[in-house]
């Protein structure tokens, strides 16, 4: 995956890195990230991901439980966040809630990636269980058969749901999967 590829290749440069996984803990997550200069938070969003399917009403009120995982104040603020997959499986409010909250622990210049259906009308009941086979490519291990209508967000779709952010780069992957790469902006200042 070649985007994956270029967020491992910055974490090459000589400075700290803060990253933010937001699935479960994988030893070859934390085996490939243990090679560079960086502090690993793991959210592991899969159970409110899966609760916040039951929760499709795109007005609803109620605090969601993705966003409220992600609320919780950290002393570091991220410069990398891995979302995976999971961005197919909630709503565009919950996309634009999740954005939100990484957007407020996120440094300026920081990246999110992501793997978004693209071109298969169905998914996986859950959510994929990536691991990286190395710096570059990601397999997934789960045996999850397609039983899901696919969401199949366009590039619009996920632009509006990420206030603050730019998509720098997409990718269409063999798999029928987009590669997306989120840059966080800098805050705008005020003007006296």
């Amino acid at each position: 995956m070649p985007l994956f590829r270029s967020v491992m290749d910055a974490l090459a440069e000589n400075r700290r890195w803060v990253i933010l996984d937001l699935g479960t803990a994988r030893p070859q997550t934390i085996d490939l990230l243990s090679r560079f200069r960086c502090r690993v938070d793991i959210a592991d969003l899969e159970e409110a991901v899966m609760a916040s399917l039951d929760r499709q009403d795109e007005s609803a009120a109620a605090p969601d439980p993705v966003e409220a995982l992600l609320s919780m104040p950290r002393s570091e603020p991220v410069d990398v966040v891995l979302t995976w997959d999971y961005l197919n499986y909630l709503n565009r409010r919950q996309i634009t809630g999740l954005m939100t909250a990484i957007a407020k622990r996120g440094r300026p210049g920081a990246f999110v990636h992501a793997l978004i259906g693209y071109s298969r009308s169905v998914m996986s009941r859950r959510p994929g269980l990536f691991a990286p086979l190395d710096e570059g490519r990601l397999v997934d291990l789960s045996a999850g058969t397609p039983d899901r209508a696919a969401t199949r967000y366009s590039t619009e779709e996920l632009d509006r749901c990420s206030p603050g952010f730019t998509i720098e780069r997409i990718r269409l992957l063999t798999s029928g999967m987009q590669e997306y790469l989120f840059r966080l902006h800098p805050p705008v200042e005020a003007s006296r």
